[in-house]
């Protein structure tokens, strides 16, 4: 669903629409522009505050300046490159497309891609089913943080979904019933929010290669706001069942302004599947 769409269909005046309405507290340089690469903002704790709308910075597809700039391809749907320029690579494709030497996969994990790629309609992000939390920040959605002293809270505008990250000192569960996002607790070293996640569904995809996440998996995030503009999201996935040793990669987000969050659900007037090449 392009949010395009979504501004074409609706029947009130977009001046009425909370997408325009302007981020409060933004930083800014003489001229007045938004200063990205202000200090982050602290919490009440001194902790970075990880608050606000955010869109992958690896998106594929760049936004043109014909298009309007950030705001308007937020709006329409048509990626974003971030406020450095064009967009770093390609997550969304193949998460490890920037790890030299490729994923180390387990005989298993080859025969399951093998399988995967000879069906792409499989992917389960065709069928607007939830995401990993991985591949979560590489796709074209709006996120939104909200951070509270005992739970951080990420907000998708995609299907209206969520993912919780607490911060209030629980343990992981022992036995955790497999799901989509996991299980995810998180503690502070010094300014970076170390999370660590368990009990994630068997026939997860990372990207639309099809590189698995399994229920052996154990990931690690470590995020941080480097600058008012921008977070970096270190992965560290560990899955012994999918690959021979744990590996690493860096994704990266900036923040949208002057916009909020919309409807954006997948199985609402979907036309997309019938036009793709493999089910012509």
């Amino acid at each position: 669903m392009l949010r395009f769409v979504s501004i074409v269909c609706l029947l009130t005046p977009l001046s009425a629409q909370w997408i325009h309405f302007p981020t409060a507290g933004v930083p800014r340089t003489r001229d007045g522009k938004p200063n990205f690469a202000a200090p982050a903002p602290k919490t009440r704790e001194g902790k970075p505050d990880f608050s606000g709308m955010w869109w992958s910075g690896d998106t594929a597809l760049p936004c043109p300046e014909s298009i309007g700039g950030p705001k308007d391809c937020a709006e329409k749907g048509l990626g974003l490159a971030g406020q450095q320029g064009a967009g770093l690579t390609a997550p969304t494709t193949n998460i490890a497309s920037g790890l030299a030497g490729g994923l180390p996969y387990t005989p298993w994990a080859l025969e399951a891609i093998k399988q995967r790629q000879a069906d792409p309609l499989g992917d389960p992000h065709v069928h607007c089913l939830p995401s990993s939390p991985p591949r979560g920040y590489t796709l074209p959605h709006m996120q939104k943080i909200v951070q509270t002293p005992g739970l951080l809270l990420i907000l998708n505008e995609y299907n209206a979904s969520y993912r919780q990250i607490f911060t209030d000192g629980r343990a992981l569960p022992e036995d955790p019933l497999p799901a989509w996002n996991g299980y995810s607790s998180a503690k502070w070293e010094k300014d970076t929010l170390v999370v660590e996640s368990i009990g994630f569904r068997d026939d997860l995809w990372l990207d639309m290669r099809g590189n698995p996440l399994t229920e052996a998996a154990r990931v690690t995030e470590r995020i941080r706001r480097p600058n008012y503009g921008s977070l970096e999201i270190e992965f560290t996935v560990n899955d012994p069942k999918a690959y021979t040793k744990p590996w690493t990669v860096t994704l990266h987000q900036f923040l949208v302004m002057d916009t909020e969050m919309m409807d954006e659900i997948c199985l609402e007037n979907e036309k997309s599947v019938q036009h793709t090449p493999v089910n012509k």
